[in-house]
């Protein structure tokens, strides 16, 4: 059982208006009749990697609105979120092996 989710972040340098800036990958473990509900609020602040992955750059604010709308999807007593923070994405580094399957297209 969780208590909360995430406590403190590595916070970025830059700022967006005023707002530190994080690179995050948050991974979740939920029942299957909330799965869908957590996928579309991570979604809404992060990038979908592939099943229950995200990551993205993302405000402090942000971060505390996402754990904030988190908390009200999940069972505690039975879901948990991890959430790996960075300063910045500049230091991480990803690998792919087989399918992407979250691939960011952009769109001119």
């Amino acid at each position: 059982m969780i208590a909360s989710i995430g406590a403190g972040a590595a916070y970025s340098i830059s700022s967006r208006k005023g707002c530190r800036v994080m690179f995050v990958v948050l991974v979740y473990d939920v029942g299957e009749n909330r799965a869908a509900r957590a996928l579309k609020t991570c979604r809404k602040y992060l990038n979908w990697v592939q099943n229950s992955v995200f990551e993205g750059e993302i405000s402090d604010v942000n971060l505390k609105k996402l754990k904030a709308e988190l908390t009200k999807v999940l069972d505690l007593s039975e879901d948990s979120v991890i959430l790996y923070t960075w300063r910045t994405q500049k230091y991480s580094s990803r690998e792919i092996l087989g399918v992407e399957k979250g691939s960011i297209d952009l769109f001119l």
